[in-house]
């Protein structure tokens, strides 16, 4: 581990003594209180504008938490967070602050979530609960298919539009790096230190190239690309769950408490996948439903990102022979399923618009998508695709160009070491997203590799906690190259 020059150090202590309004132009104040759901932290809201580039047509309130620092005679300052998604609550995630991050963090920062303008309880957008129940399928497997999805999606757009109003076509990552830099001044800090987990290393990456000479720290835990096409995405997205697919098989042949161990299970895989290509395959936990492949390559992808790999060998298991499926199912993919709704509500929450306003991601017409599910099922040839990246192209096909946030290489500079931190066997934001973004970042970007499975890095043991820690706390950055041991799956 190298240390920043003194200097540094120096400018921040001087910059968490900086009054609110000397900490940039952007005088918005924030009125905290207890939260309802939990008195020990404090909530309040931030007043933006919904278009940046026209502040007077109109604003919203961003929610807020914020869970003081636990050690306030050793604070450093505020660390904003955000879990990703997009459409995962940073509210909520700043609430369970002790659940994610270790005391180093809680008692030396005033942790601080956001939900994202679009998100959660910050003006979400909302579309009909019955349209948005009545989708059609993930996969296109004719033109009458590919036009029928074209056709909903133009409608779910118009009354997405209709329901959330102005907002609807302001909530993409280039917006939010704005509001993010009024919190940043609304909390008194002359420079941000940010955490953030999938998606929301979106936020941090853009953030640091809009305001380079605004950051104290960014970490980046699981990184998007967001230089990507629409074919380059699609690929790499393959070969990160293909890759997932081999580590859990290469796990299962070397543990003997894999329900599947002594057992090929590519083979296995490979007829349930036909079996349930037939309409022959029963759902372990409701036998009276059947599986099609995309629901099974879903299960698997789910299970990736714990990773759950006893419970998607047991669920293999159950799938084939009829026994008992596992007692503890697999985590839904965070920020996917809540968009059905509850029973009997007109509206619910569709967060991919964020993702659609990011990720410019054409498909000319129906031949031009079987050739990517052909390209993909060659580079993963048990998973066939990726199902998260599949599923968002799905969702955001024919939206209108050009969207408020393209695809472009990030140019950073003139910023302290960024840290990256990443699985080397990732199923959503694989590793090579990873060193994709570092790349782009250049001189400026330190990448520490976890050389384990599963979404999500900070917390899986001391190398990579005590590094992500003490690039915040201490703007230390690991040397280059670093990898920390995989963790033992139970």
């Amino acid at each position: 581990m190298r240390k920043l020059l003194v200097p540094v150090l120096a400018a921040v202590v001087l910059a968490a003594a900086v009054p609110s309004n000397a900490a940039g132009a952007d005088t918005r104040t924030i009125s905290w209180a207890p939260c309802a759901e939990d008195p020990t932290a404090e909530c309040g809201t931030l007043t933006v504008p919904v278009d940046w580039d026209d502040p007077g047509s109109g604003s919203i309130d961003l929610a807020l938490a914020r869970r003081k620092a636990t050690d306030p005679g050793r604070r450093i300052g505020s660390l904003v967070v955000n879990p990703g998604g997009p459409g995962v609550s940073g509210v909520e995630y700043a609430l369970r602050a002790g659940d994610y991050l270790g005391k180093d963090l809680t008692g030396r920062f005033d942790v601080v979530g956001f939900d994202p303008r679009g998100v959660g309880r910050s003006h979400p957008v909302v579309c009909s609960a019955d349209l948005l129940r009545h989708a059609p399928e993930p996969i296109m497997r004719s033109r009458a298919g590919f036009d029928a999805r074209l056709a909903y999606n133009r409608s779910l757009r118009q009354d997405c539009r209709a329901r959330t109003g102005p907002l609807y076509d302001h909530v993409d990552t280039l917006s939010v790096v704005r509001d993010v830099d009024a919190l940043r001044a609304a909390l008194g800090e002359a420079e941000l230190t940010y955490y953030g987990v999938s998606y929301g290393t979106l936020i941090g990456q853009q953030y640091a190239e809009r305001y380079p000479g605004k950051v104290r720290a960014v970490a980046m835990d699981s990184s998007f690309d967001h230089s990507l096409g629409t074919a380059a995405y699609l690929d790499t997205a393959a070969a990160h769950a293909e890759d997932s697919f081999d580590a859990f098989a290469a796990w299962c042949a070397r543990t003997t408490t894999c329900a599947l161990h002594g057992e090929d299970v590519r083979p296995l895989w490979t007829d349930l996948l036909a079996r349930a290509d037939r309409g022959e395959l029963r759902d372990p936990y409701q036998p009276d439903q059947r599986l099609s492949g995309w629901d099974v390559v879903n299960q698997a992808f789910a299970a990736f990102y714990g990773p759950y790999w006893n419970e998607l060998a047991q669920w293999l298991v159950a799938a084939d022979t009829g026994a008992s499926p596992p007692a503890r199912r697999v985590p839904a993919v965070p920020g996917e399923g809540t968009t059905t709704g509850r029973a009997g509500e007109e509206v619910a929450p569709f967060a991919r618009t964020v993702f659609c306003q990011d990720f410019h991601l054409p498909v000319r017409d129906y031949d031009e998508y079987a050739a990517h599910l052909r390209r993909q099922s060659a580079i993963a040839e048990d998973m066939r695709y990726s199902p998260a990246a599949l599923y968002s192209v799905a969702a955001c096909l024919g939206t209108p160009a050009p969207v408020p946030n393209p695809q472009h290489r990030l140019t950073v500079d003139g910023t302290p070491p960024l840290l990256l931190v990443n699985s080397l066997h990732d199923p959503a934001t694989g590793y090579l997203w990873a060193l994709g973004t570092a790349r782009q970042i250049g001189g400026d970007a330190a990448l520490l590799t976890y050389e384990g499975a599963g979404h999500g890095v900070n917390g899986r043991g001391d190398c990579v906690t005590n590094a992500v820690t003490g690039y915040l706390t201490s703007l230390t950055v690991p040397a280059p190259g670093t990898r920390c041991p995989a963790l033992p799956v139970s």
